[in-house]
């Protein structure tokens, strides 16, 4: 049963009396309070909720800040100062928007400030501090702008870029914020932009005879008359194969079915033998596939399909258990589908749109124009004009990264959460730490709409909440197709070792397989969880680790650059030869990432061409999709990568996956731990395998028997679940205990001890043993700053939460108004694993 709540309406309050008015505004920056401004009286019938306003904050500096409450109340402890200017003639942030940042702001235990730096695009944010860019097109007619507009174009374009003040004191006037939307909205200059890469679908060439060539008269006609040409006449051969099959073919599948080279194909289509034509594709199933609008469910979808409209009669939120490959995708087409004809919009959440473009690819075709995508690939000028066209409700179904839970819907019509157990649902930093899939789940409370989440590895939480009914439950356990599950091989490292097996990080069990494979031309994903080359660079003989300057942890030496680097600040050092402790040059290298796989690999295979998928070979404009797009293209016959390789793409011929060291995933200390590690082992393995058959994945381990690498091979979700919530029941973790993590820092390690000693005594005295810490973290020192840590245990039942964090924020204003703190960070996390 849906509750039924009474939503605030939007408050388009307009004063055409001459009374004074006020507004409560919220600054994009960390106050604890909104604050309050005076409205000329002239602007009364003007000002409504929603709205920016142009305001002056502290001594010099001006801010676009949203209009959050109108009132006729003065602020008691100062005067108001006046706004100096109305931004927008319609609100831009909505009364559901407004109820939303309130709840986050409340929940994650954050300023409104800090969420609205979170929910508006970069270009809806102006400040003194802004930077302007010229955008203005060659051919424009310059004869439309107003004096004013070009004064400022022809600034830019002697100095590149200004700020807002500087145009300030070029126009001598402090009202510019208008003038600046105005140019902005006619596309003629950019603000605060970073360019990045769009999105682009994924498309393949494929091949065809010419008609004259089609039937079998022309087809002989065609043979004879390239007995000069062997290598052509191979081509037409190898492509006549394939014709036979049933498949769309392409110019790598023509050489490999002939032996040619692309030189013979080229000819065939200047010769006009061959057509081309270039679709878009998808990678869903473990084959390309030419993309279809329309489909039919199978006997199990269309089960599903009833079961989850039969949860949402009761439930809210319902949760889908589907394994890989087993049409999960269809299912959320169909209701969204169904909330379009309703009159509805949609959210479909993914944890990382860059990679899963094939998802929007399959979308667009369903829904065209309707469909906007909004994530950090586009620049702020595009996430801005989406943030326009979904309040205008152009778009009316939204796929988007965890920033999308701030667009301006309307009418919200389903919310769906894919792969809902992934970790990039979480933003770490800055604040707002908030989780979108918990987020979205709020978000369908205000618009009154359902939820569902999609994983083949959900997590703890949801499983327990589906388990104890507070969420709706579905199974989909059966694969679309012919798809099989592959097979997984435990290899034990140590026993390897002993019967002189190993060479260098591979076993000979992986690398018989890895022969196997490319002798049937087949490819290889190999999976190591570090990036850089040598994750440690120590003396072997007094012991000294070359560590970072500005934090507690060691360097990692990337091949690629020829540097150290420190993962945690971004310090880049050159690579030490001498010992500087003790002055001697017996440097060991220890410790492996996927630089050294790659190296040791190529030793071990010259002939083999290796790929490499992780942040630092993704890092150009298009990375990910250059490395991805030519490993389809058979470019690659064995591709090395970080976990990237588990939350990407499905290859057909994939029949190979190598996990080269599970251990360093299992015994991570973090009580997540094995959670983590069966789904992302799982989610690698379902790299593999055709679509008609499966593949084969080879675990390498110091550990055979854990418990973690046997439910794997079992692919049990429900043995892994089985265990895990018996020990976060036995030691106070969630779904039963909400955790809350203060930490505190200081660049002085003793005032940071001390301040987090007495930070946790003032919780203590309320709170008793549910107050763990003070403690030095995993990490207890980044960019200069010492860390220590107060974990909050809550449990759930006979406790006030409400209470817990006004206890918190008690303590947090005592913290800070006591001067022997001062230099101190608190950082404030709910729900921080």
């Amino acid at each position: 049963m849906i509750l039924e709540m009474n939503m605030p309406e939007p408050q388009n309050l307009f004063f055409t009396d001459r009374a004074t008015v006020f507004v409560d505004v919220i600054l994009p920056l960390a106050l604890a309070n909104t604050y309050t401004y005076r409205i000329p009286v002239e602007w009364n019938d003007k000002i409504q909720v929603g709205v920016r306003v142009m305001v002056q904050f502290g001594k010099n500096k001006i801010y676009s800040a949203i209009v959050k409450q109108i009132t006729k109340e003065a602020p008691k402890h100062y005067e108001a100062k006046y706004i100096l200017d109305i931004i927008d003639e319609k609100p831009i942030v909505d009364g559901a928007q407004l109820q939303l940042w309130d709840w986050i702001s409340d929940y994650y235990m954050c300023s409104l400030g800090e969420v609205m730096q979170a929910a508006l695009p970069s270009a809806l944010k102006l400040a003194s501090e802004t930077k302007i860019a010229s955008a203005i097109p060659e051919d424009f007619d310059r004869s439309t702008l107003t004096d004013k507009e070009y004064l400022i174009i022809e600034a830019l374009e002697v100095a590149g870029e200004l700020k807002v003040n500087d145009i300030v004191k070029l126009l001598s006037q402090k009202s510019v914020f208008p003038i600046l939307k105005a140019m902005f909205d006619k596309g003629i200059i950019l603000i605060s932009e970073e360019i990045t890469e769009r999105y682009k679908p994924k498309t393949k060439v494929f091949f065809s005879f010419a008609p004259e060539f089609r039937d079998e008269d022309g087809k002989r006609n065609l043979l004879d008359a390239l007995n000069r040409a062997p290598k052509q006449q191979d081509a037409v051969l190898g492509f006549m194969q394939l014709l036979k099959k049933g498949v769309d073919v392409t110019r790598q599948m023509i050489m490999e079915a002939s032996g040619c080279g692309s030189g013979a194909i080229t000819a065939l289509v200047d010769k006009g033998v061959f057509q081309v034509k270039e679709k878009v594709v998808s990678r869903f199933q473990g084959e390309d596939l030419e993309l279809e609008a329309d489909f039919e469910f199978n006997d199990n979808q269309k089960c599903v399909f009833d079961e989850i409209h039969q949860c949402f009669e009761t439930r809210d939120v319902t949760l889908l258990h589907g394994v890989t490959a087993s049409g999960k995708t269809q299912l959320y087409i169909r209701l969204i589908e169904e909330a379009l004809a309703r009159g509805n919009s949609a959210l479909y959440l993914l944890p990382e749109i860059a990679l899963t473009s094939q998802i929007t690819a399959r979308l667009k075709l369903h829904f065209g124009d309707k469909l906007g995508v909004y994530h950090s690939k586009f620049n702020d000028n595009e996430r801005a004009e989406v943030w326009h066209k979904v309040m205008k409700n152009e778009f009316k179904v939204i796929v988007g990264a965890r920033s999308s839970v701030f667009l301006p819907f309307q009418d919200l019509g389903i919310i769906i959460v894919d792969e809902e157990h992934e970790s990039s649902y979480k933003q770490y930093d800055p604040a707002p730490r908030y989780h979108a899939r918990d987020t979205a789940i709020y978000l369908g409370y205000i618009h009154q709409t359902k939820v569902l989440l999609g994983s083949a590895t959900p997590s703890i939480e949801s499983f327990y909440n589906a388990k104890s009914k507070k969420y709706g439950f579905v199974q989909l356990l059966e694969r679309f197709g012919q798809a099989q599950l592959p097979e997984i091989h435990i290899v034990d490292i140590p026993q390897e070792g002993r019967k002189e097996n190993m060479f260098s990080y591979f076993s000979g069990t992986l690398l018989k397989a890895i022969e196997g494979a490319l002798e049937r031309k087949e490819q290889v994903i190999l999976f190591q969880n570090r990036r850089g080359h040598t994750t440690i660079i120590q003396c072997n003989t007094c012991g000294f680790v070359a560590k970072c300057v500005n934090c507690d942890v060691s360097m990692t030496y990337h091949k690629s650059s020829n540097m150290m680097h420190c993962h945690y600040c971004g310090h880049v050092e050159p690579p030490i030869k001498i010992c500087p402790a003790c002055g001697m040059p017996h440097i060991e290298s220890k410790g492996f990432g996927t630089e050294r796989v790659e190296e040791e690999l190529e030793l071990l295979m010259p002939n083999v061409r290796i790929g490499r998928l992780d942040l630092d070979s993704t890092k150009g404009k298009n990375g990910f999709d250059k490395i991805i797009g030519a490993f389809d293209e058979h470019e690659f016959d064995i591709l090395i990568g970080t976990q990237m390789v588990a939350k990407g793409l499905d290859f057909g011929r994939v029949s190979l996956i190598g996990i080269i060291n599970a251990d360093t995933m299992i015994n991570f200390p973090d009580f997540r731990a094995y959670e983590r590690a069966f789904s992302l082992f799982l989610q690698v393995a379902g790299r593999a395998g055709r679509r008609e058959a499966g593949g084969q994945v080879i675990i390498q381990t110091y550990t055979p028997k854990h418990r973690v690498l046997e439910q794997v091979v079992a692919h049990d979700y429900q043995a892994m679940f089985d265990t895990e919530i018996i020990e976060r029941k036995n030691f106070a973790y969630p779904p039963f205990y909400r955790v809350i993590r203060i930490d505190i820092k200081h660049m002085d390690i003793q005032k940071c001890y001390d301040g987090a000693k007495k930070f946790a005594s003032g919780l203590r005295q309320q709170l008793g043993s549910r107050v763990l810490g003070p403690e030095t973290p995993l990490v207890g020192r980044v960019r200069n700053y010492f860390i220590q840590t107060i974990t909050l245990k809550i449990e759930r039942n006979n406790i006030s939460i409400v209470k817990v964090k006004d206890l918190i924020k008690l303590v947090k204003n005592d913290f800070i108004a006591d001067k022997a703190n001062t230099g101190s960070r608190i950082v404030i996390d709910v729900d921080p694993y």
